[in-house]
């Protein structure tokens, strides 16, 4: 069982796109990177990768991954290995390393859908369709939108210095659009408030 959170040596984002372009799933990055690549440029440093797949393509996803890498799902705070055959249902987390000693390299978020729509897990109210949670750089990279990354961010048990420094560097080229449904967003999973609300 591992312990080692902080042993990174994340993929670039570049590393991440040559990887998963291959592979015939819906995903994206996340986290900080989807971020910055909406911003176009890199606004602080990350000392991970995160990308996005859809809970119902986790098979195909763990089939082209474990031929050459390890793959260990992430819950209540402990590490283990995510073994083939084996569906995650309830995990949202997965972290890759090359071997069982070696550094994290990118973490792999299982997220939820039902009939053709992306479901927040922490508010089920708040959904999508699918085809309006990814974005493209001009590369063709995808990412998570920013108003859903910072859901993710805001809505989290424990908001992060960090997080609330992403939501500054963003908010001023967010659209009216992305603002209000990040704010509706927010009133629905928080309905007695959150201290975000107010700076949009």
């Amino acid at each position: 069982m591992r312990t080692d959170y902080d042993n990174w040596e994340p993929l670039t984002v570049s590393n991440v796109v040559n990887l998963f372009t291959d592979l015939p799933i819906t995903w994206c990055l996340a986290g900080g990177w989807a971020l910055d690549l909406h911003l176009g440029k890199q606004s602080r440093q990350h000392s991970d990768i995160d990308v996005i797949i859809l809970r119902d393509e986790q098979e195909s996803s763990y089939d082209f991954l474990s031929r050459e890498w390890k793959l260990y799902k992430a819950q209540d705070g402990v590490f283990l290995p995510w073994v083939q055959g084996e569906f995650l249902t309830d995990t949202t987390d997965v972290w890759v390393s090359k071997n069982h000693n070696s550094p994290w390299a990118f973490q792999v978020m299982l997220v939820d859908t039902f009939e053709n729509n992306w479901i927040y897990r922490r508010e089920k109210s708040i959904k999508k369709p699918l085809n309006e949670i990814i974005a493209k750089t001009n590369e063709g990279i995808p990412y998570l939108r920013p108003e859903i990354q910072l859901l993710y961010k805001g809505g989290s048990s424990k908001v992060r210095e960090k997080d609330f420094m992403d939501l500054q560097t963003m908010l001023p080229i967010l659209s009216t659009q992305e603002k209000e449904w990040l704010t509706l967003s927010l009133h629905k999973q928080f309905h007695e408030g959150h201290p975000w609300i107010a700076l949009m």
